[in-house]
């Protein structure tokens, strides 16, 4: 399991981590904390990133530089996972027979943020199995980007309805269709 985009400060605030004004939803470090706890015991890998592309403020013209995921600096905000972060994650993900992506690994609307959310697309269209784009979010980037949806198994926009699923939740339109 790979976590970059803006849910990852949180993950890296739940193992102490100094995060600068980065995006981070403080509520949620006992439950992060508890997932992590999970993963290890599981056996699970989770790939967090190792340095990040901050910036002062969140703005296309915002100056990028490259800090190590364990101290982004106080004034500074997380937006993209850096460069060996992307190829680790890339690495990780072509090793998969299956591959379900949500949400993009950086601010891919400003171009010195779309870096790793761009590593992972090509990544994707090298999983020899199943790869699915899920959210709106995620196919916009790629498609921003400029990959075609052929270049993936499936680009679905229902990014949390397409999560629900997958954890087993009744959608309402499935349980209609399955009334018909």
């Amino acid at each position: 399991m790979a976590i970059g985009g803006g849910m990852v400060f949180t993950f890296l605030a739940a193992q102490g981590k100094e995060i600068g004004s980065s995006l981070v939803e403080r509520d949620l470090i006992p439950t992060v904390k508890d997932l992590i706890a999970q993963a290890v015991k599981n056996g699970v890998e989770l790939h967090l990133p190792t340095d990040i592309l901050v910036a002062p403020t969140f703005s296309a013209d915002a100056p990028a530089t490259l800090v190590s995921a364990d101290a982004i600096p106080a004034d500074q905000m997380g937006l993209d996972i850096g460069p060996e972060s992307a190829k680790d994650f890339a690495q990780a993900i072509e090793k998969c027979k299956t591959v379900f992506w949500n949400g993009p690994m950086g601010v891919f609307e400003f171009a010195a943020f779309a870096q790793g959310t761009k590593v992972v697309a090509e990544a994707l269209t090298k999983v020899s199995g199943i790869s699915v784009v899920g959210g709106g979010d995620s196919a916009a980037a790629v498609r921003a980007l400029g990959f075609a949806d052929s270049d993936f198994g499936y680009i679905s926009t229902g990014g949390g309805a397409s999560l629900e699923y997958l954890e087993g939740k009744e959608l309402p339109g499935l349980v209609a269709l399955d009334l018909q």
